[in-house]
C-alpha cells in the first residue's frame, strides 16, 4: 500500500512539474480523485487485516485445544503405562509361581515325555522303511509331530503312538493284497495288484518288487531271481486263504534281492569268455553237428543191415552188408583164399565211410580244453598287465581278466566232456556195424570152405 501511495505521490509531483501547461481546474479534479482512491484503498486494507487477525485468533484457539488434548492423552498414557508395568510385574510373578506349581504337579510325567519322544523318534525310521507303509502311507506324520513336540503329549497323541506301533506289529504277521501304483522300469507307472508278505516282500504276477522309503514308491527289481523262486509267487496267487503255499521271502526286506540283481547270469558269465569262449562254443557246435550227422547215418545204415540180415540170398547195394554179399555172389567160383581177399577188400572199402567224422569229434574234444587253457593264460597275462598299470587297490579292475581266465577253462571242460561222450556213442555204433560186416564175412568164408572140402 505504501508503494502504491509513493507511486501516486510521484505521479502527482510529475504532474505538477509537468502541468504548467494544464489549467488549474483540471489539476484540482485529478488530485481529488487520487485522494479518494487512497482513502478507499486504506479502508479495504483495514478490512483485510481485520479478517486475517480474526482467522489467526481462531486458529490459535484450535491449536491450543489440540495442545490441551495431547497433554491430556499424554498424561493418560503415562498413567496407563505405570499401571501396565505393575500388571506385567504381577503377571511375571504369577507365571513363575504357576511354572513352579506345574513342575511340581508334573512329577514323573516329565520322564514320560522324554520316553514318548524317544519312542516316537525310534519308530519313525522303522515305520517309514516298513513295507506296511506301502499299503498304509502317512503313518509316520503323527510320530514326527510327537518327536518334535515341546510340551507334554495329550492322551490322543499317546493313543496314536500306541496304535502306530500296534498296527506295525499286527500287519507284519499278515499276507495282504491291495492295489497301488507301481513304477515301471521304463518310467511309466501303472496300477497293479500287489501282495505284501508280512514285512518281508512285495510281489506281483511279474515278480518281486522293492519299496523306496525316500520316494515312497514301489518299483520292480532290475533283474528277477531264478525261475524256481518265482514259481512260488504263482503258487501263492493260486492258493486260497484256507490253504498254504511255499514262497521264498527275503528276511532282509529286499537287501538280498538287490544284491541278487548284481549277480551275473549264465549268459553274462559266458560272454566274459570273450573270443576264446566263442571259439570253444563253435567247436562244440561243430562236434554236435558231426555227431548228429554220423549218428543218423549209422542208425539208418544199421537198420538197412538188419533188414539185409533177414534176406541174405538177395543182396541189396543200398547197405554195406548187401554190397559185401554182392561181392560174394560175384566171386562164388573163387577159392577160399581169393574169396577172403575179395571180402576183406570190400570191408576195407566200406570202413572209411562208416568211420567218417568220428575221429574229428575226438580231436575237437581234445582241442576244447587246450583252448580253455589258452584263455586262462591270456586272462592271467591281462591281469598282470592291469596290476602293473593300476596296482591291486581295486579288485574290480582285475575282475574282468580273471573272469576270462576262469570262464574259458570252464567252457573248455564243458565242451570236452560231452564231445568225449558223443565220440564214444558214434564210435561204438560204427564198431557195431563193422562187427556185423566182419562176422558175416567170416561166416561166408567158412561156408565156402566147407563146400570146397565137400
Amino acid at each position: 500500500m505504501k508503494k502504491l501511495f509513493k507511486g501516486f505521490a510521484v505521479a502527482a509531483v510529475l504532474s505538477v512539474s509537468a502541468g504548467t501547461a494544464l489549467n488549474a481546474h483540471a489539476s484540482s479534479a485529478a488530485l481529488d480523485k487520487i485522494l479518494e482512491q487512497v482513502k478507499q484503498e486504506r479502508i479495504s486494507e483495514g478490512k483485510i487485516n481485520k479478517q486475517r487477525e480474526q482467522e489467526f485468533l481462531s486458529a490459535r484457539a484450535d491449536k491450543q485445544a489440540l495442545l490441551n488434548k495431547a497433554k491430556s492423552q499424554l498424561a493418560s498414557e503415562k498413567s496407563r503405562g505405570t499401571r501396565l508395568t505393575k500388571e506385567y510385574a504381577q503377571n511375571e510373578n504369577t507365571m513363575n509361581e504357576k511354572a513352579a506349581a506345574l513342575q511340581s504337579a508334573q512329577g514323573t510325567l516329565g520322564e514320560m515325555f522324554g520316553v514318548v519322544r524317544r519312542a516316537a523318534q525310534d519308530a519313525i525310521g522303522s515305520i517309514e522303511a516298513s513295507l506296511v507303509s506301502a499299503e498304509k502311507p502317512g503313518r509316520a506324520e503323527i510320530l514326527r509331530s510327537l518327536a518334535a513336540a515341546k510340551e507334554l503329549p495329550t492322551v490322543r497323541e499317546l493313543e496314536e503312538l500306541w496304535i502306530s506301533l500296534q498296527t506295525e506289529m499286527t500287519e507284519s504277521a499278515k499276507v495282504s493284497t491291495f492295489e497301488t501304483e507301481v513304477a515301471g522300469l521304463d518310467g511309466n507307472a501303472s496300477i497293479k495288484k500287489v501282495t505284501r508278505i508280512g514285512n518281508f516282500n512285495l510281489v506281483t504276477d511279474d515278480g518281486y518288487l522293492i519299496y523306496s522309503p525316500e520316494t515312497k514308491s514301489i518299483q520292480p527289481l532290475g533283474k528277477q531271481p531264478d525261475g524256481f523262486i518265482l514259481a512260488g509267487i504263482d503258487d501263492l496267487a493260486n492258493t486260497s486263504s484256507d490253504n498254504f503255499a511255499g514262497v521264498y521271502v527275503d528276511p532282509t526286506r529286499g537287501a538280498i534281492l538287490r544284491i541278487n540283481t548284481q549277480k551275473a547270469t549264465l549268459e553274462e558269465y559266458y560272454h566274459q569268455g570273450d573270443v576264446v569262449g566263442y571259439i570253444i562254443t563253435a567247436l562244440l557246435g561243430l562236434g554236435l553237428l558231426i555227431f548228429l550227422a554220423r549218428f543218423v547215418d549209422l542208425t539208418l545204415t544199421k537198420s538197412k543191415i538188419n533188414s539185409q540180415l533177414k534176406n541174405l540170398a538177395t543182396p541189396n547195394t543200398n547197405n554195406p552188408l548187401g554190397r559185401i554179399l554182392k561181392v560174394y555172389h560175384d566171386n562164388k567160383n573163387q577159392d577160399v583164399e581169393n574169396l577172403e581177399l575179395k571180402l576183406d577188400e570190400a570191408i576195407l572199402r566200406e570202413t572209411p565211410r562208416i568211420e567218417a567224422g568220428i575221429n574229428i569229434i575226438k580231436i575237437l574234444a581234445a582241442i576244447a580244453p587246450l583252448l580253455g587253457l589258452l584263455g586262462t593264460v591270456i586272462g592271467m597275462i591281462l591281469t598282470f598287465q592291469t596290476i602293473t598299470l593300476f596296482g591291486t587297490g581295486d579288485p574290480k579292475i582285475m575282475a574282468g581278466n580273471i573272469s576270462l581266465a576262469l570262464v574259458t577253462t570252464a567252457l573248455g571242460l564243458i565242451a570236452a566232456l560231452p564231445l568225449i561222450l558223443l565220440h564214444a556213442v558214434v564210435a561204438g555204433r560204427s564198431k557195431s556195424v563193422l562187427h556185423i560186416l566182419d562176422e558175416q564175412s567170416a561166416g561166408i568164408i567158412a561156408t565156402h570152405a566147407e563146400k570146397e572140402k565137400a
